[in-house]
């Protein structure tokens, strides 16, 4: 055998084997390829899909955190002009109420006022009567003289 037809015989041996492995052998490679990479195309699409909707959620819960937000500064707005609103009431009530209790307290001076000028008119009359009993050097009866009394009674 010559060198030439061992190169021969080796370069057929090797287009049937490059043939064979053409026909049975490559198409599953190249199918088990594909579907690979159709695999690691629909990873890398639901990843970027994934991403955009972490994207979407982060943006809808700041744009929720900021309507909370607003929300809460309405919410505390309005507690404190309720307060506002209390605490202005409960002024006008104490000032009411101070207003009885002072129209009250004046009412009751009055009365106790009323009261102590008739006791003094009584003590007038009671003295006048023991002053007149003493003139006259004798008692006067005071229930005839009665009216006299409260006639005196008045003019004082």
């Amino acid at each position: 055998m010559d060198l030439n037809a061992t190169l021969l015989v080796q370069s057929f041996t090797f287009l049937v084997f490059v043939f064979f492995m053409w026909r049975l052998a490559w198409p599953p490679i190249i199918k088990a390829m594909q579907d690979r990479q159709a695999k690691i195309a629909d990873g890398l699409a639901a990843a970027e899909k994934g991403s955009k909707s972490l994207n979407d959620a982060a943006l809808k819960s700041e744009e929720a955190l900021k309507v909370a937000r607003v929300q809460a500064q309405e919410i505390i707005g309005a507690a404190n002009k309720q307060a506002a609103q209390i605490v202005d009431q409960a002024r006008q009530d104490a000032e009411s109420e101070k207003a009885r209790i002072v129209a009250s307290g004046h009412a009751e001076v009055e009365r106790e006022v009323t009261q102590a000028k008739d006791s003094l008119r009584k003590q007038v009359g009671e003295l006048a009567v023991a002053g007149a009993s003493r003139i006259l050097k004798r008692e006067i009866d005071t229930k005839a003289h009665a009216d006299v009394l409260n006639e005196l009674a008045a003019q004082v």
